[in-house]
């Protein structure tokens, strides 16, 4: 339900928390709907985290990567020209051919604040334990902005502020390795641009590549590319599985073709030599010598000797800016307490995720919402498409259109490729491997 609304609150916005693809799709519905809103972004432009990866192509073609409410706005601006629905383009292609375009469209162009990186959000005059009427009470909303400090009222939040900007550490058991904080010179975290910016960085050097998703497939085959140039660029891939079946994905059979591409292409490379494969490995260590940094294991071996590392082994939410409301997570997923069990890697991948709303990503503290990534916690079976759902349920609840927000309805490409990509041993790994859509 949305929070119950006396008439000083009714006049509030409703605060969107991100402007990526979510965000911008939840701004698109709020248009739809007529409702007040404000969309705060941390970042300097819209899809801020998105553009640090403009090289890296997505999994899944145009079809599957516009919001409908964001399409309607773009073909009434009459100036936008729809992609190819079953090409796969490149982050930087979606930026620029769809997200930006939504976000000047004017009804969302005027509501958007860049720079605004919300530091807490809580019932006002009321924390945590504090009962009162904070179901009458509007959110409190505290950002640094560029003019220093701001507080915004709303009458809802919807926080769409994805995960990107938290991953997780290198060391095993979700905690830094020792040494992982003094050795930040050498690692990077994510998709670096191997191949443009990067480049110098990692050409003829020794890389290792630690995670077992399809963001760390992805890295080993743009350093493969690199050492067509750079001869002397050695790979090394580091897992945490002992059995490396489940990291060549679905092939094949994966309904997204550029995905299931990714396994075969990286299967080929380890077959070939090209690149040294590492199993069970659980850094708990980095010791920086003079001729590079040495990566000791749980059981104290010496593993490997490299010079660059790449982790690249998901990312997790942070909570720290709503620690005064009063939420409910899954106590594995760090999901929504509902939604952890319909998507937990363990038992679904991305195509079986069931559809889902606004009913599921209800809290306690009324009128509050995680919607897109963050909702899904530190599962990786997140779909952009997902979300797109999520957030038009989200928006029709906060509207008042009870039975659209009910009738949620989502169609999922079929992949049997997804699991959790942080498994410490082979036992404790879901039905395949990590899907996460970037």
């Amino acid at each position: 339900m949305s929070k119950p609304l006396c008439n000083v609150n009714q006049s509030l916005p409703i605060v969107v928390i991100g402007a990526g693809p979510v965000g911008l799709a939840a701004a698109a519905n709020l248009v739809q709907y007529q409702q007040d809103f404000l969309v705060l972004e941390a970042g300097p432009r819209v899809a801020a985290s998105m553009s640090g990866w403009r090289h890296v192509r997505l999994f899944t073609p145009w079809s599957y990567l516009i919001a409908p409410a964001g399409r309607r706005l773009l073909e009434r601006q009459g100036d936008w020209s729809e992609p190819d629905a079953d090409r796969v383009p490149f982050a930087g292609e979606l930026i620029d051919g769809y997200l930006d375009p939504l976000s000047r469209v004017p009804d969302i162009a005027a509501k958007i604040k860049l720079n605004h990186k919300v530091i807490s959000v809580s019932s006002e005059g009321h924390d945590l334990m504090k009962d009162g009427r904070r179901d009458e009470a509007p959110f409190l909303i505290v950002v640094d902005s560029p003019d220093g400090p701001k507080r915004f009222r709303a009458r809802a939040v919807v926080d769409a502020s994805g995960t990107w900007t938290n991953p997780n550490p290198l060391g095993s058991g979700g905690i830094p390795a020792d040494g992982e904080q003094q050795a930040q010179d050498r690692i990077q975290y994510g998709m670096p641009d191997i191949l443009g910016g990067d480049r110098d960085r990692y050409a003829g050097k020794r890389v290792l590549v630690v995670g077992s998703g399809h963001s760390a497939t992805g890295n080993v085959l743009h350093l493969l590319k690199l050492a067509d140039d750079f001869p002397a660029t050695q790979i090394a891939w580091g897992i945490r599985r002992r059995n490396p079946a489940k990291l060549w994905g679905g092939g094949s059979d994966d309904e997204i073709a550029a995905r299931g591409q990714l396994g075969t292409l990286a299967k080929e490379a380890v077959d070939q030599g090209h690149v040294t494969l590492l199993t069970g490995l659980s850094v708990v260590a980095l010791h920086r010598r003079e001729s590079g940094l040495e990566i000791i294991d749980v059981d104290g071996r010496s593993r490997i000797e490299v010079d660059e590392i790449i982790v690249a082994s998901g990312a997790r939410p942070d909570l720290a800016m709503l620690r005064e409301l009063r939420l409910e997570f899954d106590p594995a997923t760090e999901a929504t307490k509902t939604l952890g069990p319909l998507i937990d890697p363990n038992q679904h991948h991305c195509g079986s995720v069931p559809p889902h709303g606004a009913a599921e990503l209800r809290h306690p503290e009324s009128g509050f919402y995680l919607a897109g990534m963050k909702s899904y916690g530190r599962a990786p079976t997140f779909l952009l498409v997902t979300g797109y759902e999520q957030v038009r349920s989200i928006v029709a609840e906060l509207s008042g259109d009870h039975e659209a927000a009910r009738n949620v309805e989502l169609v999922l490409p079929a992949t049997g490729v997804c699991s959790l990509d942080l498994c410490e041993q082979e036992d404790d790994c879901g039905p395949a491997e990590s899907c996460r859509q970037r």
